[in-house]
């Protein structure tokens, strides 16, 4: 669909992927392939090693520049992707929280994997009820590190927030654009979960088991970095380490994308001023040009 928008309009794509941002992570993080970045080249791929963890304050830093260079070229920025917490980074700004810590992130994952992340999700419950609420116990990557903001600082994610929205003091500079949200959002249940499927067999047959078996062979990464921990690449990781066989495999990466999809679903549902296309069509396609050639008459 952006693609397609890209042909039409002076569009600009910026991508808003956690795992298209890393180099050698093709086919599991769905990036576009050579002939497509030709037609509409992505801004924010291919921009991190996978063995450097890329934050969403990196990001947001990142896509400020971007859009300004978008617009300095007399485009118009087009975000796509599915990591809500970057857009949501880029919309509000963000709550000085405390710097990661290692230590203390391999004291959470020990306790993670000698009594499993519903562990974690308890934990952070008695300490933070709000966050813990928020944040499914499979989210891994963020139950870590809202345990671990508080283990760093005595105060829970949400004291921070309100903290800092109390005082005014969230960091958001002015942004050189209008933000305006479209989603795609699937209507039947169904339907997406029956896609996700077809799409991780796609992606088998391109080839992610080799993709990922050249990531395995590294000597400088491991299944705690975020690269690793993305929805496909941790379980195909895990088989190779001998810890799944093929067809647990498969049907544990099913699950954990259609687990992602739910929580991008959630973040959707309360998200400000939101413009819905019941999908990718023609029809959704002229929507959205419809708006940009209004707002630019």
């Amino acid at each position: 669909m952006a693609v397609e928008l890209v042909k039409r309009r002076p569009f600009q794509i910026i991508s808003v992927d956690s795992a298209q941002v890393y180099r050698g992570m093709d086919i599991g993080s769905g990036k576009p392939d050579e002939r497509t970045l030709t037609i509409a080249p992505h801004r924010l791929i291919d921009i991190q090693d996978p063995s450097h963890p890329y934050s969403a304050s990196e990001f947001r830093e990142d896509v400020m520049a971007e859009i300004k260079a978008v617009l300095n070229e007399g485009d118009i920025p087009l975000l796509v992707g599915g990591s809500m917490l970057y857009f949501k980074v880029l919309r509000d700004g963000l709550a000085d929280m405390p710097n990661a810590d290692p230590q203390v992130r391999q004291e959470i994952e020990a306790l993670a994997q000698k009594e499993g992340w519903e562990t974690v999700h308890q934990k952070l419950a008695s300490v933070d009820p709000k966050s813990a609420a928020r944040i499914h116990p499979n989210d891994s990557q963020r139950l870590q590190r809202a345990l671990e903001v508080f283990l760093l600082s005595g105060k829970s994610m949400t004291e921070l927030h309100m903290e800092k929205q109390q005082s005014r003091e969230l960091s958001n500079p002015s942004l050189p654009v209008n933000l305006v949200f479209f989603a795609i959002q699937p209507l039947v249940r169904g339907t997406l979960y029956k896609k996700i499927e077809q799409r991780f067999f796609t992606m088998l047959k391109k080839g992610l088991v080799e993709e990922v078996q050249k990531l395995y062979q590294r000597a400088d990464l491991h299944p705690l970095l975020p690269s690793i921990k993305s929805v496909g690449y941790r379980q195909v990781w895990e088989y190779l380490d001998g810890g799944l066989d093929y067809d647990a495999m498969v049907e544990k990466s099913i699950i954990a994308t259609r687990q992602l999809a739910k929580r991008q679903l959630t973040w959707l549902r309360s998200w400000d001023n939101l413009r819905g296309l019941s999908d990718s069509s023609a029809k959704s396609i002229d929507i959205v040009l419809n708006y940009v050639d209004s707002i630019s008459i």
